[in-house]
Protein backbone atom coordinates (compact mmCIF):
# COMPACT_ATOMS: atom_id res chain seq x y z
CA UNK A 1 0.00 0.00 0.00
CA UNK A 2 1.50 3.65 -0.77
CA UNK A 3 1.41 6.27 0.80
CA UNK A 4 2.21 9.86 0.68
CA UNK A 5 5.91 10.95 0.22
CA UNK A 6 7.75 11.94 3.51
CA UNK A 7 10.53 14.71 2.55
CA UNK A 8 10.48 18.03 4.74
CA UNK A 9 7.30 18.28 7.05
CA UNK A 10 6.40 21.73 8.72
CA UNK A 11 4.02 21.70 11.32
CA UNK A 12 2.87 22.40 14.74
CA UNK A 13 2.65 19.66 17.20
CA UNK A 14 0.71 18.18 19.38
CA UNK A 15 2.18 17.90 22.65
CA UNK A 16 1.32 14.18 24.87
CA UNK A 17 4.07 14.73 27.64
CA UNK A 18 3.55 10.82 28.93
CA UNK A 19 6.33 8.29 29.13
CA UNK A 20 5.43 4.74 28.58
CA UNK A 21 3.02 5.21 26.34
CA UNK A 22 1.89 1.19 25.60
CA UNK A 23 0.27 0.24 22.12
CA UNK A 24 -2.83 -0.44 23.91
CA UNK A 25 -3.23 2.88 25.01
CA UNK A 26 -2.44 4.02 21.50
CA UNK A 27 -5.46 2.02 20.50
CA UNK A 28 -7.20 -0.16 22.71
CA UNK A 29 -7.73 -3.67 22.21
CA UNK A 30 -11.35 -4.13 21.06
CA UNK A 31 -11.14 -1.73 18.48
CA UNK A 32 -8.35 -4.63 16.39
CA UNK A 33 -11.38 -6.53 14.90
CA UNK A 34 -10.93 -4.46 11.43
CA UNK A 35 -8.91 -5.66 8.33
CA UNK A 36 -8.30 -2.57 6.70
CA UNK A 37 -6.58 0.44 7.63
CA UNK A 38 -8.98 2.83 7.54
CA UNK A 39 -11.11 4.58 10.35
CA UNK A 40 -8.60 3.48 13.46
CA UNK A 41 -7.95 7.57 13.79
CA UNK A 42 -11.49 7.73 15.52
CA UNK A 43 -10.38 5.78 18.34
CA UNK A 44 -6.44 6.82 18.86
CA UNK A 45 -6.01 6.98 22.99
CA UNK A 46 -10.15 5.97 22.86
CA UNK A 47 -10.06 5.84 26.50
CA UNK A 48 -7.69 9.30 27.15
CA UNK A 49 -9.71 10.78 24.72
CA UNK A 50 -13.44 9.86 25.83
CA UNK A 51 -15.25 9.06 28.95
CA UNK A 52 -17.39 5.90 29.93
CA UNK A 53 -20.32 7.61 27.69
CA UNK A 54 -18.66 8.62 24.50
CA UNK A 55 -18.18 12.14 25.34
CA UNK A 56 -15.16 14.24 24.91
CA UNK A 57 -13.03 14.56 27.97
CA UNK A 58 -12.08 18.32 27.83
CA UNK A 59 -8.73 18.01 29.89
CA UNK A 60 -7.01 15.47 27.37
CA UNK A 61 -4.41 16.90 24.82
CA UNK A 62 -5.80 15.81 21.31
CA UNK A 63 -9.20 17.35 22.40
CA UNK A 64 -7.74 20.91 23.08
CA UNK A 65 -8.29 23.25 20.06
CA UNK A 66 -5.32 24.76 21.27
CA UNK A 67 -2.76 22.39 19.66
CA UNK A 68 -2.84 20.88 16.03
CA UNK A 69 -0.65 19.78 14.15
CA UNK A 70 0.76 16.46 11.63
CA UNK A 71 3.79 15.86 15.13
CA UNK A 72 3.01 14.13 17.59
CA UNK A 73 5.14 14.78 20.71
CA UNK A 74 5.39 11.42 22.73
CA UNK A 75 7.40 11.04 26.54
CA UNK A 76 10.03 8.55 26.49
CA UNK A 77 9.30 5.07 25.68
CA UNK A 78 6.48 5.79 23.42
CA UNK A 79 4.90 2.55 21.43
CA UNK A 80 5.74 -0.38 24.29
CA UNK A 81 3.51 -3.16 24.79
CA UNK A 82 2.28 -5.32 21.89
CA UNK A 83 3.03 -5.34 18.54
CA UNK A 84 -0.22 -4.59 17.10
CA UNK A 85 0.12 -2.86 13.82
CA UNK A 86 -3.39 -1.18 14.30
CA UNK A 87 -1.41 1.77 17.17
CA UNK A 88 0.62 2.80 13.88
CA UNK A 89 -2.64 2.84 11.80
CA UNK A 90 -4.59 4.78 13.96
CA UNK A 91 -1.85 7.15 14.06
CA UNK A 92 -1.66 8.10 10.33
CA UNK A 93 -5.25 7.56 10.46
CA UNK A 94 -5.53 10.36 12.27
CA UNK A 95 -3.69 12.79 10.66
CA UNK A 96 0.06 12.50 12.24
CA UNK A 97 2.59 11.69 9.92
CA UNK A 98 5.48 12.14 11.96
CA UNK A 99 6.07 11.20 16.11
CA UNK A 100 8.66 12.58 18.05
CA UNK A 101 9.86 10.94 21.38
CA UNK A 102 13.35 10.07 23.17
CA UNK A 103 12.95 6.69 22.88
CA UNK A 104 10.38 4.06 20.73
CA UNK A 105 10.18 0.61 20.97
CA UNK A 106 11.34 -1.10 18.13
CA UNK A 107 8.70 -2.96 16.67
CA UNK A 108 5.62 0.18 16.75
CA UNK A 109 9.09 2.33 15.24
CA UNK A 110 9.43 -0.50 12.22
CA UNK A 111 5.19 -0.49 12.09
CA UNK A 112 5.26 3.42 11.52
CA UNK A 113 8.18 3.48 8.94
CA UNK A 114 6.02 0.73 7.10
CA UNK A 115 3.17 2.80 6.55
CA UNK A 116 4.60 6.30 5.98
CA UNK A 117 4.55 7.59 9.35
CA UNK A 118 8.83 8.68 10.67
CA UNK A 119 9.71 8.03 13.84
CA UNK A 120 12.19 10.69 14.76
CA UNK A 121 14.10 9.72 17.97
CA UNK A 122 15.87 12.67 19.78
CA UNK A 123 17.94 13.02 22.88
CA UNK A 124 15.97 13.53 25.94
CA UNK A 125 17.51 17.10 26.59
CA UNK A 126 16.26 18.12 22.99
CA UNK A 127 12.92 16.58 23.43
CA UNK A 128 12.32 18.46 26.25
CA UNK A 129 13.27 21.82 24.58
CA UNK A 130 10.93 20.45 22.08
CA UNK A 131 7.96 20.73 25.11
CA UNK A 132 8.86 24.10 26.54
CA UNK A 133 8.81 25.85 23.28
CA UNK A 134 4.62 24.19 22.35
CA UNK A 135 4.16 25.20 26.29
CA UNK A 136 5.33 28.89 25.24
CA UNK A 137 4.12 28.75 22.38
CA UNK A 138 0.90 26.42 21.23
CA UNK A 139 1.20 28.06 17.82
CA UNK A 140 5.47 26.69 17.38
CA UNK A 141 6.46 25.33 13.90
CA UNK A 142 8.87 22.94 14.20
CA UNK A 143 10.64 21.13 10.58
CA UNK A 144 11.38 17.86 9.96
CA UNK A 145 13.50 17.11 7.05
CA UNK A 146 13.84 13.50 6.25
CA UNK A 147 16.64 14.12 3.77
CA UNK A 148 18.82 15.63 5.79
CA UNK A 149 17.94 13.77 9.06
CA UNK A 150 17.52 17.23 11.11
CA UNK A 151 14.55 17.82 13.21
CA UNK A 152 14.42 22.07 14.08
CA UNK A 153 12.86 24.13 16.57
CA UNK A 154 12.02 26.99 13.39
CA UNK A 155 11.27 29.65 16.60
CA UNK A 156 14.61 28.83 18.30
CA UNK A 157 16.32 28.02 15.54
CA UNK A 158 17.63 25.26 17.51
CA UNK A 159 17.98 21.58 15.35
CA UNK A 160 18.98 18.00 16.21
CA UNK A 161 19.78 15.36 13.82
CA UNK A 162 18.46 11.88 14.02
CA UNK A 163 19.55 8.21 12.47
CA UNK A 164 17.07 6.40 10.79
CA UNK A 165 17.46 2.80 8.77
CA UNK A 166 18.91 3.74 4.92
CA UNK A 167 16.55 1.50 3.69
CA UNK A 168 13.69 2.85 5.68
CA UNK A 169 14.81 6.31 4.71
CA UNK A 170 14.30 5.51 1.18
CA UNK A 171 11.14 4.45 1.19
CA UNK A 172 9.61 6.89 3.37
CA UNK A 173 11.19 9.14 1.03
CA UNK A 174 9.30 7.45 -2.41
CA UNK A 175 6.06 6.67 -0.47
CA UNK A 176 7.10 3.12 -0.65
CA UNK A 177 6.28 0.12 1.64
CA UNK A 178 7.84 -3.39 0.89
CA UNK A 179 6.02 -4.54 -1.30
CA UNK A 180 5.86 -1.18 -3.35
CA UNK A 181 9.91 -1.52 -3.21
CA UNK A 182 10.11 -5.03 -4.27
CA UNK A 183 7.44 -3.52 -7.54
CA UNK A 184 9.74 -0.99 -8.19
CA UNK A 185 12.74 -3.51 -8.89
CA UNK A 186 10.60 -5.61 -10.91
CA UNK A 187 12.36 -4.86 -13.92
CA UNK A 188 15.93 -5.65 -12.10
CA UNK A 189 14.47 -8.95 -10.71
CA UNK A 190 13.62 -10.19 -13.91
CA UNK A 191 16.65 -9.28 -15.76
CA UNK A 192 18.62 -11.26 -12.73
CA UNK A 193 15.90 -14.39 -12.90
CA UNK A 194 15.97 -14.21 -16.51
CA UNK A 195 19.93 -14.92 -16.68
CA UNK A 196 20.04 -17.28 -13.39
CA UNK A 197 20.03 -20.96 -14.55
CA UNK A 198 17.87 -23.12 -12.34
Amino acid sequence: MAYDKFNILKSRAVPLKIENVDTDQIIPARFLKAVERVGFGDNLFRDWRYDQKGKLKNDFILNNSLYEGKILVGGKNFGSGSSREHAAWAIYDYGFRCVISSFFADIFKNNCMNIGVLPVQVSESFLQKIFKNIELNPKSNFEVNLLEQKVSIIDTKEFELFEINPYKKENLLNGFDDIDYLINLKDQISAFANKTPF
